[in-house]
């Protein structure tokens, strides 16, 4: 069912801080997507990076995290099987900016 990661988001105190970071240290490649967010690249994956304060804009709660999964299944599939172990979708299916382009995405 799942392929692979897509991508993760990092929470950070610093946005530019970070991409110069990662981008010197391990040699990502810093990207800029969406309304002028900042990303870092890495293979066919990457790290999205969010300000520290901002984490409610992504309906962060608790013990949550945002990571993006790919997978070999149809989303509605995908939807179908996470709905019947409990899991509640609070967004999607829409388009979203993925590591290697536009891709379909639910988020429970």
């Amino acid at each position: 069912m799942i392929s692979h990661i897509d991508h993760l988001v990092l929470t950070v105190s610093d946005i530019e801080r970070a991409v110069a970071f990662y981008s010197g240290a391990f040699k990502m490649e810093p990207i800029t997507f969406g309304a002028g967010r900042r990303a870092l690249r890495f293979g066919n994956q990457k790290i999205n990076l969010q300000l520290l304060g901002e984490e409610a804009r992504n309906r962060a709660q608790v013990g949550s995290g945002d990571l993006c999964l790919i997978t070999s299944w149809p989303l509605d599939q995908v939807m179908a099987q996470l709905a019947s172990q409990g899991v509640e979708i609070v967004e999607g299916p829409v388009m979203k900016s993925g590591a290697c382009g536009p891709i379909l995405n639910a988020k429970g």
